[in-house]
């Protein structure tokens, strides 16, 4: 089959207007606006508003392209002309004659145009605003949905992100977002491929047999019956060695001592190579080909029962994993921006962050084929959910149509994916549609049961009855029964944040999945710099909050922080502590919930990236930029993990003028071993005084099995001053004494304890920089002018003691360090 791609000579113009400007395909109409001068930067101040204004027109894309094939068109069966991710509302003519509408940026649309084609083409493509369509449609039906979207989003099948949500601006682009061209097909072609592996004993890899049974659907495009064709396939392994070459579709083949594909940190990423061919047996001529990478393993979610309720834990290769990651949105609001060295530098900050999970979130789109290619490559587990979030959605024979379509194109590209952990319905529809949010009553009741638990369900067993379905997040199971239950399915907590709870309000929950829990944070200053004025450099200002899309954010995050730190003297200060909130704020899940495996399988914390400049969630901003979440989890998701849960001020006053008969203060250790092998550690902890002196000093060895967490030991203090005392803790390997994981707590808020000037310096030579402290420093920030240094730790405690990190990003100039200590 030959490819033709339709991707230059593009001009496009508003259609209440006569000049035409040149475009760029794949493109949207955002960035031709800003490329062509004609639209500002709509992350700016407050230009969104003058971005929305813009697309409640119409837009026209043509192109003229000469047909090399016309005068041999003879030799197609037929020729397609095909639009992936055309976006959304759209009207699409070839030599002026209309091929069709389009309504669904989900979808790949193709036409017969063969019999159309001429020498020379003229292919136009008109826009039509998707705001005024989605209005028209409120008005004959007010579907309803999170209130942070345009109202009568739900009506039109374009990623839902696009219409605002609490992170993200209201900015619904359009345009021709991944690729226009012919396809021209000889006789025939090959839509589809599904290759299917059966595991003899996964348990014992020594014996395993893996068994590939390749299925392909063949299009026929000739009348001649007596023309045959045949379809093969080659699998080559790992290093490039072939290991069986042009086998007969009919022919399973086994793979003797398989190279299984693990999750990061649990064992490698080896990819087979599976090149299926289709062939004409009158000529021998290769009509066709498609090429899939694979990844030999199981892939289950458990949900057996036990002593609390039902588990939710990935099952790989016949090990449960503990899910370590976070929720993921799209990567821009103009998805021309949105590249694979783009896309594979965040995931690569994920894998070398410990993450093993992905969640894909629900509100945005099916991602390109390059984020799974990455997520094979890293090991990163890709929870998947369908494209339906926070709406309610009416189940007619159009809708019905155009989403099963929908479905049946995103799961066939997606599923052969070594990556693909589960197919999950929808996000937070099952939790607010049973609560009868959204006008969510009858028939939209019954219409979210017929999609949810019966057409996509059904769909999913045909097309990919390997893995497994989960009908909405978070769920226990479908039927609107309790789905945010602690003790069954996945969970979604957010009771510290939006229910103002304390850090510790985490330790009263055993949740078997939490698959949303989160806080917010402000980007990096330099982040804030590129869409303010200086005059806007103010929270409360109108520009800042316009860049925060969470109702009353702002003033939550300085609730917590007048909790927590000493009032801020500058926006810097700001920046900082709040970034620190969010950092302690989810360590305290994550830690608790790994304290407790077994019982909890997962922590997937929202969010990990923003689609714009904004204060948010995400603990990587549009920039780039690592927040401190983002080292954190770089510590609280490490393999091997010393935590302390402690008692003190935080867990029983609220304030300082609580009366209260006895303050406990006391620590708990525990290790957690997320690794396939046994280890041998030496648990060590010390009460110190804020000059970081050594006032006791205890160590414990100990075994800790193999995907396990162990109590390690407690302690209570009754004598000390919460004030002036402090405790730090670090797991030590006991053959090569490495540091594996390390800590520090406080028994009072940071604002209340009595910090020693750290007296912080530091060296820079070569790709490190060595951080030096005279006393107690918490939180050590290392950053430089352009704050783009990526390092391989940050926002760490010191005892007194040095410190040294590599540099793996940025330039190691201007370099300033501080910590939550404040000179008066």
């Amino acid at each position: 089959m030959t490819k033709l791609l339709l991707h230059d000579n593009w001009k496009f113009r508003r259609t209440d207007e006569s000049k035409f400007y040149d475009a760029t395909v794949p493109g949207s109409v955002f960035q031709n606006l800003i490329d062509n001068g004609l639209m500002e930067d709509p992350y700016y101040r407050d230009n969104e508003d003058k971005a929305r204004e813009l697309m409640k027109y119409d837009y026209e894309y043509v192109t003229d392209f000469t047909s090399d094939i016309y005068g041999s068109s003879e030799n197609f069966s037929q020729i397609f002309l095909r639009f992936v991710m055309i976006d959304t509302v759209a009207d699409i003519y070839l030599n002026d004659a209309l091929l069709g509408n389009v309504m669904n940026m989900h979808r790949t649309y193709e036409f017969p145009v063969k019999e159309l084609l001429k020498e020379k083409n003229t292919l136009k493509v008109v826009f039509h605003s998707p705001v005024n369509y989605i209005k028209e449609q409120f008005k004959k039906d007010p579907l309803l949905g999170t209130e942070d979207c345009t109202r009568g989003f739900p009506h039109l099948r374009k990623a839902h992100y696009m219409f605002g949500w609490d992170w993200g601006p209201r900015l619904a682009d359009c345009g021709l977002q991944r690729g226009v061209y012919l396809d021209c097909v000889e006789k025939a072609r090959l839509s589809d491929v599904y290759i299917r592996q059966y595991h003899s004993a996964v348990d014992n890899p020594l014996n395993n047999i893996v068994t590939l049974k390749l299925s392909a659907c063949e299009e026929i495009f000739t009348g001649n019956t007596e023309e045959k064709s045949t379809i093969k396939y080659t699998v080559t392994a790992p290093d490039g060695t072939i290991l069986v070459k042009d086998i007969p579709l009919s022919e399973s083949y086994d793979i003797t001592s398989p190279l299984l594909w693990w999750p990061n940190g649990y064992g490698e990423q080896p990819l087979y190579t599976v090149e299926v061919t289709l062939s004409d047996d009158s000529t021998g001529k290769v009509l066709d080909s498609v090429t899939k990478r694979i990844g030999l393993r199981t892939m289950e979610i458990s949900t057996d029962k036990d002593q609390y309720g039902s588990e939710f834990a990935h099952k790989v290769n016949g090990v449960k994993i503990f899910a370590m990651g976070a929720d993921y949105i799209p990567q821009d609001n103009i998805l021309s921006r949105v590249n694979k060295e783009r896309t594979r530098t965040l995931l690569k900050h994920c894998a070398d962050s410990h993450f093993n999970c992905i969640r894909v979130w629900g509100g945005g789109y099916y991602p390109e084929d390059d984020f799974f290619d990455i997520c094979d490559e890293l090991g990163l587990v890709v929870w998947q959910d369908l494209m339906f979030a926070c709406a309610v959605y009416r189940l007619t024979e159009e809708f019905e149509n155009n989403i099963t379509e929908e479905i049946i194109q995103n799961v066939k590209r997606i599923r052969n994916h070594a990556s693909l952990g589960l197919w999950c319905g929808n996000n937070e529809m099952e939790l607010f549609v049973g609560q009868e949010h959204w006008g969510a009553k009858n028939t939209l009741k019954s219409d979210y049961v017929k999609m949810y638990e019966y057409l996509f369900p059904k769909l999913l067993k045909d097309l990919d009855p390997e893995t497994f379905y989960w009908c909405a997040s978070p769920s226990s199971g479908g039927g609107f029964d309790d789905p945010n239950d602690e003790n069954r399915g996945d969970a979604h907590y957010w009771e510290v944040w939006h229910g103002n709870q304390p850090f510790t309000a985490y330790r009263q929950f055993h949740f078997r999945y939490l698959s949303e829990f989160g806080f917010q944070s402000f980007p990096s200053l330099k982040t804030i710099e590129t869409f303010t004025k200086p005059k806007d450099r103010n929270i409360f200002s109108y520009v800042m909050e316009k860049h925060q899309r969470n109702n009353a954010a702002n003033g939550k995050i300085m609730n917590y922080m007048s909790q927590t730190y000493l009032y801020p003297e500058s926006i810097g200060d700001v920046v900082y502590y709040s970034q620190l909130l969010q950092a302690e704020a989810i360590k305290y899940g994550v830690e608790h919930f790994r304290r407790n495996r077994g019982r909890c399988m997962g922590t997937v914390y929202w969010q990990l990236n923003d689609c714009w400049p904004v204060a948010s969630w995400a603990s990587i901003d549009y920039y780039g930029r690592w927040k401190a979440l983002q080292y954190y989890a770089k510590r609280f998701f490490a393999p091997l993990l010393i935590s302390c849960e402690e008692r003190g001020f935080l867990d029983q006053c609220v304030s300082v003028n609580d009366e209260i008969d006895e303050l406990v203060k006391s620590i708990k250790l525990y290790v957690s071993n997320e690794t396939m092998e046994d280890r041998d550690v030496i648990a060590i902890w010390q009460l110190r005084d804020n000059t970081s002196k050594i006032i006791r000093n205890e160590s414990a060895l100990l075994t800790v099995e193999a995907l396990k967490s162990e109590f390690v030991c407690e302690k209570n203090f009754e004598d000390i001053d919460i004030h002036k005392n402090y405790v730090s803790y670090a797991l030590m390997d006991n053959d090569t004494e490495e540091i594996l994981s390390e800590g520090t707590v406080l028994f009072c808020p940071p604002k209340h304890f009595e910090f020693v000037d750290p007296e912080l310096t530091f060296e820079v030579n070569g790709d490190e920089i060595t951080v030096n402290s005279a006393s107690y420093a918490k939180s050590v920030e290392i950053m430089n002018d352009n704050d783009d240094l990526l390092l391989s730790d940050n926002y760490f405690d010191l005892n007194g003691e040095s410190k040294t990190v590599k540099i793996l990003g940025g330039k190691a100039e201007n370099i300033k360090v501080r910590s939550v200590y404040r000179k008066f």
